[in-house]
């Protein structure tokens, strides 16, 4: 083997290793440690022990049984490894390319879904699914036409809020590193994040000035959740995506907003792209009552039939595999509560995964009305798993349906009152990234929906 050239045994032990565990998802049921999850990533999290013979790199054929032709793939990479070798003009980065072919096999399921995280990406993943970890706080977009960085949104009580950073800020440089046009996740976890303590300066252009604004990293818990009572004691609760802790936020949203006495209520998850099932689980308990559907909140089904439910009964949420087998150790939860008011919840096409879990639950149980468009229709749920050298796989494992049985992926769920956004209003507040609810057609619909429910 060439001194330059790539592991192939272990490349190769690598690969199969992925291909058992997309084949073999179901034996995570005898080690369920967090429930499933669905939007950003899957909640079971199972660490895989690599065995020694793997783990050095060596390999028997028998080994791999039917499946990907290995010895086959093993040849063909030498082959390529040869002409790169012999041909290639630059530096081989071989890091990026034993990374790269793991990443293929994942992306040759032909499901978005499905991913190889690398060490480095894979705590990331973490950190974002629990809603808490150190860096600034605040939330970053790119143009994907232009590759320009700008805030979209900055945390209540966050380090960036009290340096000054403000929504619409486009960033220039971090540290006096030229960050424009860098790819958004490499700026988050190699700019933007850091140890606590540690100062980020961060350039932005504003008004067309270039400021510099340096902001000490802390740990930050991301604000997922926002809400107000209106005048007409109207409560408005805004939920941008379902993570760690997300359940805790909407929770205290909901109690203040009755403590005010709140009459109806505006659920809105537009653009919501889903998250931790659990918390969704959580959360529509939280509202509903548990004499209906058998206190179903959720179900779920593999390609061999088996799944778990979510369901509430005396006074608790509870966990349930549909052969008996396995366990989810953070259940039951204690749930008393339930809300007596008319609810809406605003859906359109990019509300997805957990948000339409939540959303297909308070209709099944004639709790709520939805207003808005179409939603997604991402029905499938996906298993996080860690490998020994810190990288990680997300795996979709199964389907999951709302409380009445029915399963809407590829489909959506239909609004019960449509309500297309108004263009006019949307081209007119692009740039505020946020249109005042006195202004905003679907919201104001969905009050006169639920004020019209009480007459």
């Amino acid at each position: 083997m060439e001194k330059n050239a790539l592991p192939a045994c272990r490349v190769l032990c690598m690969m199969h290793r992925l291909y058992r565990r997309i084949k073999m998802t179901d034996d995570s049921r005898a080690i369920f440690r967090r429930g499933a999850a669905a939007g950003a990533f899957g909640g079971v999290l199972i660490s895989i022990v690599i065995g020694a013979g793997l783990a050095n790199g060596t390999f028997d054929g028998g080994l791999f049984g039917k499946g990907l032709p290995m010895r086959r793939i093993q040849e063909k990479m030498g082959t390529l490894q040869n002409v790169i070798d012999e041909y290639f003009l630059f530096e081989e980065d071989m890091e990026q390319v034993e990374n790269s072919i793991y990443k293929g096999l994942m992306a040759g399921l032909n499901d978005p879904y499905s991913v190889y995280y690398t060490p480095e990406e894979f705590d990331l993943l973490m950190e974002e699914s629990e809603g808490s970890y150190c860096g600034i706080g605040m939330q970053v977009t790119q143009d994907y036409n232009t590759g320009v960085l700008f805030i979209v949104r900055v945390f209540k009580g966050s380090p960036a809020e009290e340096a000054g950073l403000k929504k619409g800020d486009i960033i220039e440089q971090v540290d006096g590193v030229d960050v424009t046009s860098m790819d958004l996740e490499v700026l988050t976890r190699e700019y933007i994040r850091g140890e606590e303590g540690s100062i980020a300066d961060i350039t932005v252009l504003r008004g067309g000035e270039s400021i510099t604004i340096p902001v000490e990293r802390g740990m930050v818990e991301i604000d997922t959740v926002d809400y107000k009572l209106l005048e007409d004691k109207t409560g408005y609760i805004l939920v941008t995506e379902f993570d760690g802790v997300t359940t805790e936020q909407f929770k205290s949203a909901v109690d203040e907003l009755e403590e005010k006495g709140m009459k109806r209520l505006v659920i809105d998850l537009r653009n919501n792209p889903g998250g931790v099932l659990e918390s969704a689980v959580d959360m529509a308990a939280y509202l509903l009552p548990e004499d209906k559907l058998d206190g179903t909140l959720v179900s779920t089904a593999d390609k061999n039939g088996r799944g778990f439910r979510y369901f509430s009964k005396d006074g608790q949420i509870c966990f349930e595999e549909n052969d008996g087998g396995g366990t989810n150790y953070d259940y039951p939860k204690e749930d008393g509560h339930q809300l007596d008011l008319p609810v809406a919840v605003l859906m359109n096409g990019q509300s997805a995964s957990a948000s339409e879990m939540f959303a297909g639950a308070l209709r099944d149980y004639e709790a709520a009305i939805l207003v808005g468009t179409t939603s997604f229709g991402k029905g499938i749920m996906q298993s996080v798993l860690s490998l020994e050298d810190g990288s990680g796989v997300k795996v979709t494992v199964a389907h999951y349906f709302t409380p009445s049985g029915f399963k809407l992926h590829e489909i959506g769920l239909e609004p019960d009152v449509k309500v297309e956004m108004d263009e006019a209003l949307y081209e007119e507040f692009y740039d505020e990234f946020e249109i005042p609810l006195d202004r905003d057609n679907q919201f104001l619909r969905a009050v006169e929906e639920l004020k019209g429910k009480e007459e």
